[in-house]
């Protein structure tokens, strides 16, 4: 019980808590500076070309605006954060939330920033006519310099405001909104941003476009406005010089925040490339955006999930038919082919089997046989080999496929070297499995055989077809008769290092062969 009300009850930051408040004043510095340079651009630029009466009815209308247009502006911007509050509220407490209203909570949060960059535009663009035209029907002639300077006025101040605050909304909505609206756990809930349907993502071009806009277009054309316009009172290089400091300290916010939209990504992807591509499969990208980025790295995370299922299933395949022979499956794919090729087959079997079975119950059977075969195939993989198949109390195993085709031979029965060794030096292990006098015998014989996938196209198996394949497995059986555990044929005693270590024995008759076969054994014993 502790443990589910710790995951249902997560501790969320300052800056998720207090998401909506702060996506709300993220706008304000940049409208604030914007605000500031219009008001002084009308006072010093404007004012001294007016009229008594046009200048009460100018300072009516920003009366007006301030108390009338603009908290309307602000309203109908809060509008959608009022509405979202509620479910935020609910997924912050990990409250159940209906499935219709949170994917428009999260349509909606989405939006937002366009919602805000149509706001503040008809906010900051409407005083252009609503000015104009309240001067313009005073008795008073309305001079061309004076529409010049308030479309000059506004103009610049909207492109300063309205911009920057765009990516500042988006900026906070993805760090503080994100996390909450998108932390659901039901799977039929969307959890990716770029994901969710209705929404009018912001690409990387449209977003190039409103940093060109913001950082260079916007201080150019306010510069040139400013400098060709009528200067009574000489203070264009004054406002020119304002223009600059503003436009070179929103280019250095503007980057900033493009940096933490753009470049985060991208980092945050190469990073995990670099992981992937070094085998960690673990790895994952929380990032959470709405526009290309999004989709991509939501189809990063499905690519390496997708890498991280074939690869635990290419493990548990590679468990029950050895790792070497499910490469060479799935480098060969569905065909039922093979190819001739010189290998090295060993075949292990565990003596007096029966007599051990019918003193013991099959779950004390194959406890003991699995502790034979763990250090059995660790034996085996470790020299190159694959444990091609277990056969009931032993096993075949194959050297000399895939990138080990040079010294299969001398592998092979160093490989059975270090299991006779393992066998003699683990008796502890096999006592406490019931198995005090375990032995095994081995035969190895190297010659060609065809390997691949033999079968039918519903079901196939990865084996070695051929005499070469038999005649190991009759070696092993001469083992019993020839009073040593451990028997090789010429053929592999010919490919090996040290062909002196091994002594004739008087040739075998095995079943299936005319002739005796020459057999040898180590000399260090049986």
């Amino acid at each position: 019980m502790p443990d589910f009300q710790d995951r249902a009850k997560p501790q969320w930051s300052f800056l998720q808590r207090h998401g909506l408040l702060f996506v709300c004043t993220s706008p304000l510095v940049a409208n604030a500076i914007g605000s500031l340079f219009n008001v002084l651009y009308n006072r010093n630029q404007i004012f001294p070309i007016l009229s008594d009466a046009q200048r009460i009815r100018f300072d009516d209308c920003v009366l007006w605006f301030n108390v009338l247009i603009y908290p309307i502006a602000v309203l109908c911007f809060v509008l959608p954060l009022v509405w979202v509050r509620p479910v935020y509220r609910d997924l912050l407490a990990r409250n159940p939330v209906s499935t219709d209203l949170l994917r428009r909570a999260q349509r909606v949060v989405v939006n937002l920033p366009w919602w805000f960059l149509l706001v503040a535009s008809l906010g900051w663009l409407s005083c252009i006519p609503v000015f104009i035209t309240s001067l313009y029907v005073l008795p008073e002639p309305l001079l061309g310099v004076v529409i010049a300077h308030l479309v000059t006025s506004f103009l610049i101040a909207a492109m300063i405001a309205v911009t920057h605050s765009f990516f500042a909304v988006e900026l906070a909505i993805q760090h503080a909104l994100f996390p909450v609206v998108f932390s659901s756990e039901d799977p039929t809930i969307e959890t990716m941003p770029a994901s969710v349907p209705g929404i009018i993502p912001l690409n990387i071009t449209l977003r190039g476009v409103l940093w060109t806009v913001s950082s260079v277009v916007s201080p150019v054309i306010s510069l040139v406005l400013i400098l060709l316009l009528p200067d009574d009172e000489n203070l264009a290089p004054w406002f020119a010089v304002a223009v600059g400091v503003v436009a070179i300290a929103f280019g250095f916010a503007t980057s900033w925040m493009l940096g933490k939209l753009v470049v985060r990504p991208v980092q945050q992807l190469r990073r995990a490339a670099s992981e992937v591509e070094a085998g960690n499969l673990d790895i994952h990208i929380d990032l959470l955006c709405a526009d290309e980025f999004g989709h991509l790295i939501n189809s990063f995370n499905s690519m390496v999930e997708g890498l991280r299922q074939r690869e635990h299933l290419q493990q548990t395949f590679g468990r029950h038919v050895g790792q070497e022979a499910a490469r060479q499956i799935i480098r060969q794919g569905d065909q039922l082919t093979g190819r001739e090729q010189v290998i090295t087959v060993m075949f292990v079997d565990v003596r007096n089997f029966t007599q051990y079975s019918s003193n013991h119950s099959p779950s004390e059977v194959v406890s003991a046989l699995n502790v034979f075969f763990r250090e059995a195939v660790e034996c085996v993989e470790s020299h190159g080999g694959m444990v091609n198949k277990f056969l009931g109390d032993g096993f075949m195993a194959i050297f000399g496929v895939g990138a080990n085709t040079q010294r299969h031979a001398q592998d092979a029965v160093d490989s059975a070297m270090a299991l006779r060794a393992c066998v003699q030096q683990s008796t502890s292990l096999f006592h406490d499995a019931g198995w005090d006098d375990l032995q095994i015998g081995i035969g190895i014989n190297t010659g060609p055989a065809v390997v691949g996938s033999i079968g039918s196209p519903k079901r196939q198996e990865y084996t070695a077809i051929g005499d070469t394949v038999n005649v190991a497995a009759r070696v092993e059986a001469a083992t019993k008769l020839a009073g040593h555990n451990l028997l090789i044929t010429e053929s592999t005693k010919s490919a090996l290092v040290d062909a002196s270590a091994w002594i004739p024995l008087p040739p075998q008759l095995v079943k299936g062969k005319d002739q005796p076969l020459r057999l040898f054994a180590p000399k260090n014993g049986s």
